[in-house]
């Protein structure tokens, strides 16, 4: 959980930062990739979890 709030703040500083600098719209995309890959990454992690719980 450490890892995805992590990487959900460098997604928003680095658009933060390719949105505001001029000539760093790299920035931004790179923050937009970075927001969805940890999104998926999380979700697949999500789902993988709810398949491993024993029925009770």
């Amino acid at each position: 959980m450490t890892l995805f709030l992590v990487l959900i703040i460098v997604a928003i500083i680095l658009g933060l930062i390719g949105a505001v600098a001029d000539g760093l719209l790299f920035l931004l995309f790179i923050g937009i990739v970075v927001l969805v890959a940890d999104l998926l990454h999380m979700a697949l992690r999500t789902r993988r979890s709810a398949r491993h719980r024993p029925l009770r």
